[in-house]
């Protein structure tokens, strides 16, 4: 989901749950929780079945969110919200600006 007022990626959405697209619950998820893997052209998160089963999630019928209920959700996950900060933080790793092998990095490093 994209924050048009920021103009920045505001999370990401994760179906989690029931049977072949049934009853299964959406999450509104950190987009600097997840882990660009160049190589295989994929998004990894590394969360515990267990954190995401017990996770706040979202109704199919109700978008976008509110940013209280996103704040609550980047808590959650460990992340300071980024519409808080300049930077993208997080208590449980490094920010996603600083890591190595995501898309752009050669040119932010190029720039500093």
């Amino acid at each position: 989901m994209i924050d048009l007022d920021n103009g920045r990626v505001a999370y990401a959405v994760l179906s989690f749950g029931g049977f072949m697209g049934m009853s299964d619950k959406l999450f509104a998820i950190p987009w600097n929780s997840l882990k660009c893997n160049v190589h295989e052209h994929a998004f990894t998160l590394d969360i515990s079945k267990d954190v995401l089963e017990n996770a706040e999630g979202f109704d199919k019928d109700r978008w976008p969110l509110t940013r209280d209920e996103l704040s609550r959700t980047y808590t959650y996950y460990g992340y300071q919200p980024y519409w808080q900060g300049g930077t993208a933080e997080t208590t449980g790793g490094m920010p996603r600006q600083n890591q190595k092998g995501w898309p752009g990095q050669k040119e932010r490093e190029a720039r500093s």
